[in-house]
């Protein structure tokens, strides 16, 4: 452990994956903004699921090791030692939702013996897998797995009530942190040429930004938006295995042409404002970083009612949260926004200034810096 004062804290990430989502996005905010006092090492258990590396400002000191034990297999005493082993040379441990638990486990299990740094883990969501129920047996592995955790971190009320329940930590653990952004850059004008795709005259644009995955269930969305007006678009920013189904639901109903996939966007700050209407179709969500991206620029959402979404939307915009699940009620949520250029600057009027007032980076990382300087037991 590195103790030597003024030295750069070595901080080890294990993620889930660090494609550009959501949490990818908001962890290398945090590397960027706590700037030379971290050094980083980064892992992921899908290890070709990297995109968000392209985010990092190149003035932090990080790297991605090549060698270090997969994140995923069987969790035998053997495969939980190694990684305990390779946990010990840094001063604090950040593991990521479900895929880094064996990391999380082998910490727990080998701290002692091992005299091995805090760990800090931080959990965002659920895949398709648990969108609709979460699992008993990987309930009662987190439960032992967090157990020599220093802080369970958690954006929304969601995860803090199942942090605290079926994962039975204490609630003097867990701390919630609502996700925050850079507010001021995102209500700036966006800059067409970012984008991959042009708008143009007359064209209005639904606009989404989401890994394309499963539990996002983007064929609803296009299904929802299908029945607009030939004028109104959808544009999916994003990359994942999702793409050829969202191609597919589109080319059936008929609606390639006003269907777009420009593929991951590295500043979304840049482009949202192009947008018209922001939408979302997920199964699940806990505190999406893309509605409030889309708050800050001013833009009307249209979301199924998961996780926070109700809660983080001004309250105006509250009565666009619609059943989860159901195509025809975000349809018509969509098509009323559609229909009412005047609605729309209103919400959006509404979503930016409460971001500007509750969801800014500064509180955020603020917030993240205190949680690990009490992990570390000094400050940074």
């Amino acid at each position: 452990m590195n103790e030597r004062s003024g030295a750069a804290l070595k901080v080890l990430h294990c993620h889930s994956t660090f494609s550009a989502g959501g949490k990818e996005v908001r962890s290398v905010r945090l590397m960027n903004a706590f700037g030379a006092a971290m050094e980083h090492t980064v892992v992921s258990a899908e290890p070709d699921a990297m995109a968000a590396r392209a985010l990092i400002d190149p003035a932090v000191k990080v790297r991605f090791p090549g060698d270090f034990p997969a994140l995923k297999g069987l969790p035998t005493p053997g495969r939980l030692a190694a990684l305990a082993e390779a946990l010990k040379s840094y001063d604090l441990i950040c593991t990521y939702n479900w895929g880094a638990m064996d990391a999380a486990m082998a910490h727990t299990v080998f701290a002692r013996s091992f005299s091995l740094p805090p760990l800090v883990h931080h959990e965002d969501g659920f895949n398709a897998d648990e969108a609709h129920g979460l699992k008993t047996r990987r309930n009662l592995y987190r439960r032992a797995a967090l157990k020599g955790a220093a802080r369970v971190i958690v954006p929304s009320t969601g995860l803090e009530a199942i942090a605290t329940g079926p994962w039975a930590q204490p609630p003097d653990k867990v701390l919630r942190i609502p996700n925050g952004i850079d507010t001021a850059a995102f209500a700036a004008p966006p800059r067409p040429g970012a984008l991959r795709l042009i708008k143009r005259k007359g064209e209005r644009w639904i606009g989404t930004l989401a890994g394309l995955r499963p539990v996002k269930n983007l064929p609803m969305l296009v299904a929802a938006m299908a029945g607009l007006p030939e004028a109104w678009h959808l544009v999916i920013c994003g990359e994942g295995p999702e793409r050829d189904a969202i191609a597919a639901a589109a080319e059936w109903l008929e609606v390639s042409h006003r269907v777009h996939l420009p593929g991951a966007v590295a500043d979304p700050a840049r482009i949202i404002g192009l947008f018209d209407i922001f939408a979302l179709s997920s199964a699940s969500e806990q505190f999406p970083l893309s509605v409030v991206e889309a708050m800050a620029a001013g833009l009307p959402v249209a979301a199924p009612d998961v996780g926070d979404v109700r809660q983080m939307v001004s309250e105006p915009n509250r009565a666009f949260i619609c059943v989860p699940g159901d195509a025809a009620a975000l349809g018509t949520m969509l098509a009323e926004l559609a229909g009412d250029a005047d609605l729309r600057r209103r919400l959006g009027t509404a979503n930016r200034e409460r971001a500007r007032q509750h969801f800014d980076a500064a509180q955020m990382v603020a917030a993240y810096r205190d949680a690990y300087a009490a992990a570390l037991g000094r400050a940074f």
